[in-house]
This record gives C-alpha cells, structure tokens and sequence, in this order.
C-alpha cells in the first residue's frame, strides 16, 4: 500500500503517491515481461522486455548490476535492443554522510551517439538536494532541492547552459504530506503548466486520487483524472481511474506466490463504444513479474 511520503529525493516527486495510483498497474500498451534475480556473490540480474500492441515492435534489456556493501559500491551494466550500452557507478556514503555521487553513461556503438551523466545528491532529515551535470548536451547544469517540515514541502529545479550562459529550464512544487493524505501542486515548463494531485488514503483498503493540469499555451480545458484503488485481499487488488475526455482504464493485480505479479489492464474511450472504427482507441495489455 503507498503511504504519502514525508521528504522524497525529488521534487518531482512530491505527489508520487497519487501519480502511483493514476500512473501504475495499468498495463494497457501491450505486453510486458520482466525476470529478476539475485545470486549468493550479490549480484543481481534483470531482464525485460515488451511488445506494443500497436506497433507490434519487441522491445528489452538486460541488466547486471554488482554490489560492494562494506564500499558503498553499485555498478550497472545494461544492453538494449536497440543496442545502446549504458552504465551506472553509484557511490554512497563513501565521502560524507548523506552523500551520494552517481554517473550514468550511455554509448550507442552503430551511431557514436554517447551521453554522460553526473550526479551529486545530499540528504539529511528534512533536506534532499541535488545537482546534475550533463557532460555532453550543454554542458548543461542542473540542480534541485526539497525541503520539509511538519508535514509540508517546497521543492524547485534550475537548469543551466554553461555554453549559452543562461537559465534554460525551472520549475517549482509545493506540497503538504499526512499519514492518510497528500495535496501538490506543480508549476513545470517554466511555469507555463500547472498541476494539482490530490491523494487519499479512505481505509486501509481503499485509495482515491486526482489530478488536474492546466496548459497556460493552450486554450483548452483543464485536463482532469480521478482513480481510486480496493484491495480485495493481501494478494489482488483492482484500480479504475477516468478523464474528462472519457477515457475509463481499468487494472487488476494479483500475486499469483511469493515472486510472481501479474498485472492486467483495459481502456475503454466510452464515448466511442459504438463506433466500428474505434478500435484503436479501445486497448488491452498484461505485465508479468518473476523476481527470486
């Protein structure tokens, strides 16, 4: 069951409980397949892959990632299908408590296509912040934070083109967080979108949530999702959610053992029930996990 989070690692994250239950477990866009496990040396191994119903194309990779505890150590190796190589070296509480250094790269062998990534994060209770550098496209300086006390939040993000001299990209989230409930609101794209989530632990059964977005470069409507989710039993659970577009998407998750989730999802645009040539708008999918 997701729980409102006090101080999350991100600004963009503030909400994550209401996005979780609008944004997950509806598996609608295909079929999906994903295998973890972990050996006795600490290793761990994870392979995925998905085929989309509209496309038909196949998609995955897999992923090795290796372990050193007593260093704070974690190193990623994954290959995709699309043959793009990507590596991760994670550093933890190595230089200072509280600090993280991270570096992700990615090469892509047939195009030269390469790209680096370079993360610092802190943390301490009530304090995340964070600071990017992307080597390649820019370079680009990036940095976040996340403050919270009592309950309420404020988190914001700057980028910066160290080339162009300028502020390319910000965006600001404020937020209040209970045991049962969290309300976030998002200015994003420079402030020219807003978004309100709201999420509500009903029972310990039962979750609600909703969001809305308003696009101050467009003229329409505010776009607008509510969901809610039941838990059947310790094992299953259902989740339905709707726009004002009409768009109903229906999922149910089930844990067949220890270590296996299966997941089906359908969506529904009801206002073309009837019509024969909206088939494409009406989708079904399933998402299978095996981790051991």
């Amino acid at each position: 069951m997701s729980l409102p989070q006090p101080v999350p690692p991100s600004w963009k994250d503030l909400g994550k409980s209401s996005n979780d239950l609008l944004g997950k477990d509806f598996p609608t866009s295909g079929i999906s397949l994903e295998i973890k496990t972990l050996t006795p040396s600490n290793v761990a191994f994870k392979v995925a892959g998905s085929r989309d119903s509209k496309s038909n194309l196949i998609a995955g990779d897999i992923e090795a990632k290796f372990f050193n505890k007593p260093h704070g150590l974690v190193l990623t190796q994954t290959w995709t299908t699309s043959n793009v190589l990507k590596t991760q070296v994670e550093v933890d509480n190595q230089i200072a408590k509280g600090v993280k250094l991270d570096l992700q790269t990615a090469l892509t062998p047939d195009t030269g296509a390469k790209s680096a990534l370079f993360t610092t994060t802190y943390k301490q209770p009530g304090l995340h912040t964070r600071a990017f550098l992307d080597v390649f496209k820019g370079p680009t300086f990036t940095a976040d934070t996340v403050l919270g006390r009592d309950g309420f939040l404020l988190g914001a993000e700057a980028s910066y083109n160290v080339t162009e001299g300028k502020i390319t990209r910000y965006a600001t989230a404020i937020g209040y967080s209970a045991p049962e409930y969290a309300v976030t609101l998002h200015g994003l794209g420079n402030l020219s979108t807003f978004a309100a989530s709201y999420y509500h632990r009903v029972t310990p059964d039962v979750e609600a949530g909703a969001k809305a977005i308003y696009d101050t470069r467009s003229a329409g409507n505010v776009a607008l999702e509510v969901g809610a989710k039941m838990y059947l039993d310790s094992a299953a659970a259902v989740k339905a959610k709707i726009n004002n577009s009409g768009v109903l998407a229906l999922g149910y998750v089930q844990s067949l053992r220890p270590g296996v989730r299966a997941s089906f999802g359908l969506t529904l645009d009801t206002q073309r029930l009837n019509d024969p040539s909206a088939q494409g708008a009406h989708k079904v999918g399933a998402s299978f996990t095996f981790e051991g």
